[in-house]
């Protein structure tokens, strides 16, 4: 009787591996490189004073230190793979990197909507890798790339208390690599839910092999 091959232990998409590798590369440059960087960052009220370009954007490819770096760059090992295997190919690999920035600015948009007339100043990917993590988990249980619907139990309850954790962590102002000027925690909130909501029609229109509402296997909820 022969075995089936083996998958590798660790066989992440090159798309995946190149959005956890950034966030540690660039945080070497911002680091290595004395330049004003903070100029890159996204302040709340410059979306009415109409100088938000191009911080919306940059402030994800910015850390406050290697700690924060690092955490973002763990966060994203565990997402970016599942998700990125949505996107086969070329075309594939560039829809997921779009993804994972579009929720990166999805997240600094409703953070600073949220705080409108702050100046205060917003980095880090965390609202892009949160995005990510929503769009994970579309995909519990699943080896076949079949997203989960969004009434799923399991995608329900495992997204509400995520987000008790992320609103605990916010209110307390602490968590391991953020240091004491403070947690952008609705921004990570705004990313998720952008990301969970998102990736359906995004895997449907750039995806290749995603099926939706699949038949309910012994992990599923039922009904």
């Amino acid at each position: 009787m022969t075995r089936p091959p083996s998958e590798p232990v660790f066989n992440a998409p090159l798309a995946a591996l190149l959005v956890i590798a950034s966030i540690p590369a660039l945080n070497l440059v911002q680091e290595s490189v004395h330049y004003d960087w903070l100029q890159f960052a996204f302040r709340p009220d410059s979306l009415t004073h109409g100088d938000w370009w191009p911080g919306i954007v940059t402030a994800m490819f910015l850390h406050a230190g290697w700690g924060h770096a690092l955490m973002n760059a763990l966060g994203a090992l565990a997402f970016a793979p599942p998700v990125a295997r949505l996107f086969p190919g070329l075309r594939g690999g560039a829809a997921f990197v779009a993804f994972y920035m579009v929720c990166g600015v999805v997240a600094a948009l409703g953070y600073g909507l949220i705080h409108i007339n702050s100046d205060a100043l917003m980095v880090g990917a965390s609202g892009a890798v949160f995005g990510l993590t929503g769009a994970a988990i579309r995909l519990l249980g699943r080896r076949n790339g079949r997203l989960r619907s969004l009434t799923d139990k399991r995608v329900v309850s495992t997204s509400v208390a995520l987000m008790a954790v992320n609103l605990a962590v916010g209110l307390i102002g602490f968590a391991p690599g953020v240091d004491a000027g403070g947690i952008a925690w609705e921004a990570h909130a705004v990313g998720y839910l952008f990301g969970l909501v998102a990736i359906g029609p995004w895997a449907k229109v750039f995806g290749e092999r995603t099926k939706f509402d699949s038949p309910g296997d012994s992990r599923d909820p039922a009904g």
